[in-house]
């Protein structure tokens, strides 16, 4: 575990403070996703999405324009956004593979 933390801190990507027991919750550049806690490691990498004022937004396609969309709310996303969003899912299951 020591060295996929290592990877995760190269990769710019820090673990949040969170009273959660089941699940870790990892963040970089506004962008989060929820990582399953294992007793000596990481689990099953969820979906990321983008943190907001309003709580946590996964990323949707409708007519091929992305959208993030929460509970209650949804905002457009940019290309820049997916893009962001897409490094950051490549860089963390890069960070814990193996």
């Amino acid at each position: 575990m020591t060295e996929q933390l290592e990877k995760l801190h190269a990769a710019g990507i820090q673990i949040l403070a969170a009273d959660l027991t089941s699940h870790f919750i990892l963040e970089r550049g506004g962008f989060v996703v929820f990582v399953e806690r294992r007793e000596t490691s990481f689990g099953h990498i969820g979906a990321p999405g983008l943190m907001t004022e309003k709580g946590f937004a996964a990323l949707v396609w409708r007519a091929e324009r992305p959208f993030f969309v929460g509970r209650g709310f949804e905002q457009p996303g940019t290309a820049e956004q997916v893009q962001a969003v897409r490094a950051f899912a490549a860089d963390l299951e890069a960070a814990l593979a193996g």
